[in-house]
């Protein structure tokens, strides 16, 4: 696509990384500031025109919300109104697959601080989501080219 990309594991804060590394899963309070810090860089991207991939666990609909809108979505669960602020146009793409694959794929994953054992703990936490988000869902179980395309069509169907 020729879209700027960003990890979000590289923005999180050294506190959350070592609480991870240690085997202690993320709560809201680990995770808000950094989902801000993340939205910030969406609006910056979105300021100056540019199209941009965001791979990020975003577990939860409020983890969304806070994508989309900012620190605002915390304070209010009502969608943020137009304004000077307006919220950002963001597609999510929820990568789904049975348990057994995604923890096959952590265990070949080396150095990353979030140890395969915090699986269990995302899925806990996850919110699939859901109507009125605008999201696709993407199996796992596709071949990386049928994901790819599938993701690709999406985005070029708007």
């Amino acid at each position: 696509l020729g879209w700027k990309f960003y990890d979000a594991d590289d923005y999180h804060p050294l506190e959350n990384k070592k609480k991870m590394e240690e085997g202690i899963p993320l709560n809201d309070e680990d995770r808000i500031p950094w989902l801000c810090a993340l939205h910030d860089i969406l609006r910056r991207e979105d300021a100056s025109r540019q199209d941009t991939v965001l791979a990020c666990s975003a577990l939860k609909k409020m983890y969304r919300r806070v994508l989309i809108s900012g620190a605002s979505a915390i304070e209010s669960n009502q969608p943020e109104q137009p304004g000077e602020n307006p919220a950002l146009k963001i597609l999510f793409v929820h990568l789904d697959g049975p348990k057994d694959i995604i923890a096959g794929r952590l265990e070949k994953r080396r150095g990353h601080f979030m140890p395969p054992e915090l699986l269990n703990s995302q899925f806990d936490t996850l919110e699939p989501p859901s109507a009125p988000e605008n999201f696709i869902t993407v199996s796992l179980e596709k071949s990386l080219p049928e994901i790819l395309l599938q993701i690709e069509s999406a985005i070029l169907q708007g």
